[in-house]
């Protein structure tokens, strides 16, 4: 009788176990919340069904990849009806986030087609006529946003810089004039580009009609949160619901990752194909 009560704990615990094992899904499962959370950490995140996406070197387009390193990215999504979030979770024991001559920064990216179509476009940036929306996670920009000072000095500390026009002296009681020097000898920012500092956000809205086709969107909507772990970065991507999407009407999305210790870069990288996504 002993023997009989023994094995039924057992039994009991080994399912108790199992039972926390979480199955990954086929599809990204969006789960309805009431809050969505730009943090990896966050309890949301338990509750939260999981698909593992297998990745596939990106060599089809030149720069290519021909030697894999991401195998896989981990997902979860959530959304509060008007915003949606994406946790991305993968393996990198290298920390790639201060650019350099030969430096290349870790990244992530979500791809989601810009309308809801069953001829959805090429998985490979969307083609001529099918525009996919890109938001872009890089490493350099959360240790920037982060507090990482965004200088010459940050980059190579021993550096001896004599001065910034921002920065001369009969300028520094006038913080008007500091920045509308700091303006002039800052052409990019200027001309309105957005990979300028300083950054408020670690993550890029872009959109493309195929390789070689990629441009800034209209509107930075995109937000983001990354963090490094014991084994590789966890980041969040928040951007607006798509258009059209629903729990009758679901779409596709697709992933990729860059590992700048592999010298990946632009499109060297992990990607893999559409997967669907399915409002819960």
């Amino acid at each position: 009788m002993r023997f009989v009560t023994s094995l039924t704990i057992l039994a009991l615990l080994f399912a108790t176990s199992c039972s926390k094992v979480q199955v990954p899904t086929a599809e990204v499962n969006v789960a309805q919340v009431k809050e969505v959370t730009l943090d990896p950490n966050a309890a949301v995140w338990d509750a939260v069904s999981l698909h593992t996406s297998k990745m596939i070197l990106q060599d089809l387009v030149e720069p290519r990849l021909l030697e894999p390193s991401t195998s896989e990215v981990m997902v979860k999504a959530i959304t509060n009806g008007s915003e949606m979030a994406f946790r991305l979770e993968w393996m990198d024991e290298s920390q790639s986030d201060m650019p350099g001559p030969r430096h290349f920064i870790d990244g992530c990216a979500v791809q989601i087609p810009s309308k809801i179509d069953p001829n959805v476009p090429a998985p490979q940036m969307g083609e001529i006529g099918k525009t996919v929306e890109i938001s872009y996670w890089r490493a350099d920009w959360q240790a920037i946003v982060e507090g990482r000072a965004d200088n010459i000095n940050a980059i190579y500390p021993n550096a001896s810089i004599d001065h910034y026009p921002a920065e001369a002296k009969p300028l520094e009681n006038n913080p008007q004039a500091q920045a509308e020097t700091a303006a002039r000898y800052s052409p990019a920012r200027a001309l309105g580009s957005r990979r300028s500092g300083p950054r408020e956000q670690p993550v890029e809205d872009l959109i493309a009609e195929g390789p070689s086709t990629l441009s800034p969107a209209p509107n930075a909507v995109s937000k983001g949160k990354g963090v490094k772990t014991a084994k590789g970065w966890a980041v969040v991507i928040s951007r607006p619901m798509p258009a059209g999407f629903s729990a009758s009407s679901p779409s596709q999305i697709a992933f990729a990752v860059w590992e700048g210790s592999h010298i990946e870069v632009g499109a060297r990288k992990m990607r893999t194909g559409w997967v669907p996504l399915i409002l819960k």
